[in-house]
């Protein structure tokens, strides 16, 4: 006779745990979880560019010449000799390295 209110109490409390258990959802995770079931978006197609190739060579040789002067300058700097133009020629070497960099990557 014990066991029977146990079984009793038993099935009392299941059904109303299950619905104590069904709680609402905070808002952050309802509105994370319509975001991330969205569809996908396909990928950015890559247009057709053309590289300027003679452009590229002369904007290339004019880095090169530009970087091959840097060093005597900077020995300049070390004896407290300031050349006028490494500063313009430093942002001219940034200028064409970004230049350059996005003619080549894709």
């Amino acid at each position: 006779m014990r066991q029977f209110p146990l079984w009793l109490c038993i099935l009392l409390f299941l059904p109303i745990s299950a619905v104590f258990s069904q709680r609402a959802k905070p808002p952050g995770i309802v509105t994370a979880d319509k975001q991330s079931n969205q569809p996908i978006e396909p990928p950015m197609k890559m247009g057709s560019r053309k590289l300027n190739v003679e452009q590229a060579k002369q904007e290339a040789d004019e880095l090169k010449k530009l970087a091959d002067g840097v060093p005597a300058q900077i020995e300049q700097v070390t004896k407290n000799q300031y050349p006028k133009d490494l500063n313009e020629s430093l942002k001219r070497i940034e200028r064409l390295a970004k230049h350059l960099r996005s003619e080549v990557t894709p």
